[in-house]
């Protein structure tokens, strides 16, 4: 267990360590762990979000950041459900944050409102509920928190905030817990108020009289998931809200609090962190601020963003989740090195242990954390991340050194009688790529209360009193293929047990499967847009709305689908293709656009805002009837067919040269879609 000579002195049975010929001293320090004079705060947990995220000056992803993982065949789908879920598995993490749907974008896509209307609810749409469900299923004791990215716009009565009739604002979001309770029997821990917006005191303490009112005592309310500032200065001279704020949780802290923070007595959170690509320097990203958030900032929990990066990987924040499963279609998957990171702190630990009051700082650079469960157990993470590969997306990153060391541990008080530690070990290779994730090593004897550690620099140690950890794995998931270049949905499906149609990645609007009552038999089942009303948005939703859907890097392309324009008059639909753009960046979105509308004309456009007109002209198409659309795409040039008969042909396009197909509305209106079919050559 020599591991690149990060060797664990006395008691380990690996023999000697290699000589380091003509290396310095190793910086050699003491650390004493000790519990006799109380402990320090209460643990709350490492968790994750699925939905929204990203930071309040560049954003972060939705479209459920968890969209395609709903698609996945078994056993594939519980296979990556296991890994960051399942105790003593993979993950195995203490928290789950989702989304509250609320129609807008919210990063890589928008998530549905259980309220699209004031008189309507339904309990059922999205994949959060199922989400949350296989969380629970596999560990009882998760903590769930709803957080809103955005709001559905009857809310805001025409206005886009969300506080103006607070009432109304509580009622939203305490439906939305008592329906998880109510239909799908989850009990919701935390909910929080705006996601990285502004707050209103007056509404936070609306909320709280509403839960209690409800009979929702037990709900904690989380503020403001934005700064530490300025909740935490109002919390001090405002003694109410000071009184209904159970976790101030500020995003991306750099590992850094502030006094007024601090003063308040609160639990602080790290209620939003990591956002960082997932290869090994997100890795160390993550392994360095799961200890520091602590070391440095007192914060009692960190959760990442995003919980698996489940999206198109060329929408905003690309593969920043703790694994990567974005091929339903293949079932391929990836269990990136920030999911065993994660295991070296959430296998040893349980919300509800204590941290102990040490400093934590290594002197040669890195930290280490000690908790106990105030049983007798004891757990160390110790970290050597250097600064280089240990960036994270935001903030910057100030500079610092870790060196070689040896650390020597003095266990005292109740530690004292502690014999043996058992040893997790991660070390990050960034010279020859051969990384090795949380592999168990001999355990460490303590002899008299004392061990002693050599520490390399990008290691992750572990020890332990507990004998639960595990490493677990599946035989490798199918290899990876692109998106079928062939690809169809009739929306034929009279009970889906998702209210979205796979691979459809909602950008504005909301698309569900739609059971057409009215219609004599070719289209009673198909795909309606749903937002009849501009949300209370969270970034620059665009005006139309639109659901993209293939492969990014599709060039040529036939696009065919069956439309049926609901509103009268000024009402119009679309199908594109080479769509280049989605998420927070939706409203820029290029491409090439057909469009019809209602009032009998068509276009042909090179972006979404319809601005750049290619050609346009007369095409018969009337509302509340069903028309066929064929967009072909060859090299530089697009023709469009209505109802199998050409009505366009021979138009340039240039840029962009690739990208998805999509489809979607003028407006923010009802309009139905009906036999997409989509073939890339």
């Amino acid at each position: 267990a020599a591991l690149l000579w990060g060797t664990i002195l006395l008691g380990c049975s690996c023999g000697p360590r290699p000589p380091r010929v003509g290396a310095a001293p190793l910086v050699a320090t003491t650390y004493v762990l000790d519990d006799a004079d109380g402990l320090g705060r209460e643990f709350d947990g490492i968790g994750a979000v699925s939905g929204g995220g990203g930071s309040g000056a560049s954003g972060a992803a939705v479209v459920a950041t968890s969209r395609l993982l709903v698609n996945y065949q078994e056993p594939y789908r519980s296979q990556i459900l296991d890994y960051l879920f399942k105790p003593n598995f993979g993950a195995s993490l203490h928290i789950l944050k989702v989304e509250i749907g609320g129609d807008a974008q919210s990063t890589d896509g928008t998530e549905p409102s259980h309220m699209h209307y004031e008189n309507d609810e339904n309990y059922f749409r999205g994949y959060e509920w199922w989400l949350m469900k296989e969380a629970k299923k596999r560990n009882p004791k998760i903590k769930l928190i709803g957080l809103p990215w955005a709001f559905p716009g009857w809310i805001g009565k025409g206005e886009n905030w969300p506080y103006d009739y607070p009432d109304i604002t509580a009622y939203y979001i305490v439906s939305w817990i008592l329906g998880a309770k109510q239909y799908h029997d989850l009990d919701i821990d935390y909910i929080g108020i705006w996601n990285e917006r502004a707050f209103s005191s007056k509404y936070i303490k609306l909320l709280r009289y509403t839960l209690d009112k409800r009979g929702l005592e037990q709900v904690r309310i989380i503020a403001s998931d934005r700064l530490w500032e300025p909740i935490s200065f109002v919390m001090l001279i405002d003694s109410e809200l000071h009184g209904v704020v159970d976790v101030i949780g500020a995003h991306y802290p750099g590992t850094k609090t502030v006094p007024d923070a601090i003063l308040t007595g609160k639990k602080l959170w790290s209620s939003e962190d990591y956002s960082t690509f997932n290869d090994d320097v997100g890795a160390g990203c993550w392994a360095r601020i799961l200890n520091q958030n602590y070391v440095n900032g007192n914060m009692t929990s960190t959760i990442a963003w995003n919980l698996v990066a489940s999206y198109y990987e060329e929408l905003p924040f690309g593969r920043c989740g703790l694994m990567t499963a974005q091929e339903p279609w293949s079932g391929h998957y990836k269990v990136e090195s920030p999911i065993w990171i994660t295991a070296h702190t959430t296998q040893f630990t349980q919300p509800g242990w204590s941290y102990l009051q040490v400093d934590g700082h290594l002197e040669g650079g890195g930290s280490f954390v000690a908790l106990t469960d105030g049983l007798g157990n004891l757990t160390i993470i110790i970290e050597t991340m250097t600064h280089n590969h240990s960036k994270c997306i935001r903030p910057p990153l100030p500079n610092f050194s870790v060196i070689p060391q040896r650390a020597t541990f003095y266990l005292r008080g109740s530690f004292y009688m502690v014999k043996t530690l058992q040893v997790w070990h991660s070390r990050l290779d960034f010279e020859f790529g051969k990384s090795s994730l949380f592999q168990k090593l001999h355990s460490v004897k303590v002899w008299e209360g004392r061990f002693s550690l050599d520490l390399n620099v990008d290691e992750v140690y572990t020890l332990t009193t507990l004998k639960t950890g595990q490493k677990c794995g599946y035989p490798e998931p199918p290899p990876p293929q692109p998106f079928p270049s062939n690809y169809k949905d009739d929306f034929n499906i009279r009970n889906p047990p998702f209210s979205e149609a796979p691979n459809f990645a909602d950008q504005t609007g909301v698309f569900e499967y739609f059971v057409n009552a009215s219609d004599p038999g070719d289209h009673v089942f198909t795909l309606r847009q749903v937002v009849v009303q501009r949300p209370i948005t969270w970034v620059s939703d665009a005006d139309q709305t639109i659901s993209i859907i293939g492969n990014f890097k599709w060039v040529d392309m036939t696009v065919t689908c069956d439309i049926y324009i609901e509103k009268h008059r000024d009402g119009g639909v679309f199908i594109a293709g080479r769509v280049d753009n989605g998420g927070i960046y939706v409203r820029r979105t290029k491409g090439v656009f057909f469009w019809v509308f209602a009032d009998g004309t068509y276009r042909v456009t090179g972006d979404l805002a319809g601005e750049e007109i290619l050609m346009k002209g007369l095409s018969g198409v009337r509302d509340n009837a069903w028309h066929t659309l064929t967009l072909n795409i060859q090299g530089n040039s697009a023709s469009g067919l209505l109802n199998g008969y050409p009505l366009w042909e021979n138009v340039t396009v240039s840029k962009p040269s690739n990208g998805w197909a999509a489809l979607g509305t003028r407006s923010f209106e009802f309009a139905q879609f009906d036999n997409f079919h989509v073939e890339a050559r």
